[in-house]
């Protein structure tokens, strides 16, 4: 890594990713020389996930394969820390509708506080992806829904595994 990169960090659950996070994360990576998709431990809002740390990696490993400069890394320290530790000024954050700007805004009020070297980018989530959540994708999946277009399908198989009735 040279001090000239531009780095950015990716931060979330991605419990499970959707075709929506991997949007952001591609738009990213035209943006940026290296986009470090973070995938955190234990979410503290979202308490428990579906899915190990290692098949959330492993997912987003598999269906961000063919973008260069794309690495996922976990991590369990304030997400400006990481920044700091992975070289990042940069964190980007996808916004679909007015209640993820609330919430974020407030994430990047407390970041700056904590750090105000680092900055946060939003990308606004394309019109396809607009509605699509991971928690809604897992209410799908357990009601039997049509989720194969809205996640990879490792992804979906899973969700049908561990969700299906």
């Amino acid at each position: 890594m040279t001090s000239d990169q531009r780095i950015a960090l990716c931060p979330g659950s991605y419990d499970p990713v959707t075709n929506g996070h991997l949007d952001i994360i591609a738009r990213a990576a035209e943006l940026f020389d290296e986009v470090i998709v973070a995938v955190v431990n234990l979410p503290a809002r979202k308490g428990r996930t579906l899915f190990s740390t290692e098949e959330r990696i492993g997912f987003i490993e598999q269906a961000t394969a063919h973008l260069a400069g794309v690495r996922v890394i976990a991590f369990s320290v304030l997400v400006v820390d990481f920044a700091r530790e992975q070289g990042a000024k940069v964190i980007v954050k996808g916004l679909r509708a007015i209640s993820d700007f609330e919430y974020e805004f407030e994430m990047h009020q407390l970041n700056r506080l904590q750090a105000p070297d680092i900055d946060t980018l939003y990308l606004m989530a394309s019109p396809q992806y607009s509605f699509i959540s991971s928690s809604g994708i897992k209410e799908l999946a357990m009601f039997g829904g049509a989720i194969d277009e809205l996640v990879p399908e490792r992804v979906a198989a899973r969700l049908k595994e561990e969700l299906g009735r």
